[in-house]
């Protein structure tokens, strides 16, 4: 769970696509930029939606948290704010966990606290092994972006 608080939780539970993306639109349209909403929905489809949709629009799908009875909570951030700038990117898509964080680490090692490492990961142990990393303390989780089809981006600040 982000430790944002929503400005608006949505249940679109019960209902088929595209409902959860028009809903989560008409409420992000309202909304400033940099605060968030929270959509729950049980349609297998709505991850993909809105991972496209924040692509295109600059809005950001910043985490998503699977409930029980096939719901799962998605966190939406309304572009504009503040943007991170990235000081190095690891694409590593195709490598199995530990692999991920272990290139990772080697990278935020040469790199300048405050600075930021973007990495890209499709291995599904990765948002549990990132989440559990910055809970030590070495690095600070800036964002998590489910960026669809099993994929993750994760924007890592070296502390």
């Amino acid at each position: 769970m982000t430790n944002e608080n929503p400005v608006a939780i949505l249940d679109f539970c019960g209902m088929a696509c595209p409902a959860p993306l028009v809903g989560a639109k008409r409420v992000i349209d309202d909304i400033d930029p940099g605060q968030t909403l929270v959509l729950i929905s049980d349609c297998p489809g709505t991850a993909d939606d809105l991972a496209a949709w924040a692509k295109v629009t600059g809005n950001a799908l910043v985490h998503t948290e699977q409930g029980d009875g096939g719901k799962t909570r998605f966190t939406l951030r309304k572009g504009g704010g503040p943007k991170q700038q990235v000081n190095l990117t690891l694409d590593i898509r195709g490598v199995s966990c530990p692999g991920p964080i272990l290139e990772a680490k080697k990278l935020l090692d040469t790199m300048q606290p405050g600075e930021i490492l973007l990495l890209i990961s499709n291995c599904p142990g990765t948002p549990g092994d990132v989440r559990a990393w910055a809970k030590g303390g070495s690095i600070n989780l800036v964002a998590a972006v489910d960026s669809g089809r099993g994929g993750h981006e994760f924007y890592l600040k070296k502390n």
